[in-house]
């Protein structure tokens, strides 16, 4: 068992983990279920189609540079692309949302702000 890929996989996965905590806070409510909805899809099409490009002869992963460890004819190192994917694109989708201090700030009423019932009839 060779860890090659293991650590390429480390120096991108890593990066994409502090993002995802960073943008947390901004995150909606069930965020965190969607999240975990979407990377478990990505992995298991990801295992299923490097599989059958796997077994079409397409490519092949050395031996001596993987864990050993597949799902399928996918080793478990291809699977950290999807999980990648989707830690990234959550982080994206987090950082374009307003942090819940300015979304407080938003809900709170101008007190010079004049409220219809105040207006001179």
């Amino acid at each position: 068992m060779n860890g090659t890929y293991l650590i390429v996989d480390a120096t991108f996965l890593v990066p994409c983990i502090v993002m995802q905590g960073l943008t947390w806070r901004r995150a909606p409510a069930g965020h965190g279920a969607a999240l975990v909805l979407a990377a478990f899809g990505l992995i298991v099409l990801t295992a299923v189609f490097d599989s059958l490009m796997i077994a079409a002869g397409l490519f092949t992963y050395a031996p001596g540079l993987i864990s050993g460890i597949r799902i399928g004819l996918a080793p478990i190192e291809d699977l950290a692309y999807p999980i990648a994917a989707a830690l990234l694109g959550s982080a994206a989708w987090n950082l374009r949302r307003s942090s819940p201090e300015e979304r407080l700030q938003r809900a709170e009423p101008d007190p010079d702000a004049r409220t219809p019932e105040d207006r001179p009839r």
